[in-house]
């Protein structure tokens, strides 16, 4: 059986709350061995470690979503640092990003809290996991004026050409979610312009189901699906884009 790393889920959401256990066993029969669960607050990053610290194939970050930006508090970042440096089952700064599609916090705020996410991965030497929506021009300038030489990935990437030219130009990474399943998806071009040592697959769980579980919860036994639409879009075998994005991930995030 193929075997596939799910680069970006949410497990410590409470659609998990009552078959966690069946569902990371229903990942594992579907050759899903690794995963990393994403903080969006500095609470879900004390939930996230305490639910990988203690399991195989499995790690988990620290930070706060650009939803989260107006809630918190004004030493985030020093608590964050804090905690990333207490773990090395914690492998990335994230997600933070800016979001000015839903503007659920001010986009100022935003911009800010997004800056010293990208300055405290540059100090910790860890990746930063980035979203972006809606604000492509803004996600553009602030890797721009990023410190050299900190990485990161653009995860659940929908488009955004300028963001997209900047990551690459950083030598960053790219992730494509179940949204490449859809009829929707207007990327493809994007996608076939990702290096091959550059991209990776997540569920973003418990979003974005890919076809053929649209509409149901996700989980990070649906990655097999996000490898067929990639696969698909790039004239590839699904199991080799599962081989070879489980590789970009632990190189991304620095782990086996």
């Amino acid at each position: 059986m193929s075997e596939y790393f799910d680069s970006h889920c949410h497990l410590t959401t409470a659609a998990f709350s009552g078959d966690l256990d069946e569902t990371l066993l229903r990942a594992m029969e579907n050759g899903v061995t690794r995963w990393v669960t994403i903080a969006s607050d500095l609470e879900d990053a004390c939930d996230a470690l305490d639910l990988v610290k203690d399991r195989t194939g499995a790690w988990s970050t620290a930070g706060v979503h650009p939803h989260e930006v107006a809630e918190a508090p004004a030493d985030a970042i020093e608590r964050i640092r804090e905690l990333a440096s207490s773990h090395e089952k914690i492998v990335a700064i994230g997600e933070t990003g800016l979001d000015f599609y839903y503007d659920n916090a001010p986009r100022d705020m935003q911009r800010r809290l997004f800056a010293e996410h990208l300055a405290l991965g540059f100090e910790l030497d860890l990746p930063v996991v980035v979203h972006a929506r809606a604000a492509d021009s803004d996600v553009a300038a602030a890797l721009r004026s990023m410190p050299a030489g900190t990485s990161g990935v653009l995860h659940c990437f929908t488009g955004g050409p300028l963001a997209f030219d900047e990551a690459l130009s950083a030598g960053w990474y790219v992730s494509f979610s179940g949204i490449a399943s859809f009829k929707s998806f207007e990327a493809v071009e994007l996608l076939r312009a990702v290096p091959e040592d550059r991209l990776l697959i997540e569920t973003d769980s418990p979003y974005l189901a890919p076809v053929p579980q649209r509409g149901r919860r996700n989980e990070p036994g649906y990655v097999p699906y996000v490898a067929e639409a990639v696969a698909h879009h790039l004239k590839s075998d699904p199991r080799e884009i599962g081989r070879l994005t489980s590789e970009n991930a632990c190189c991304f995030y620095g782990v086996r």
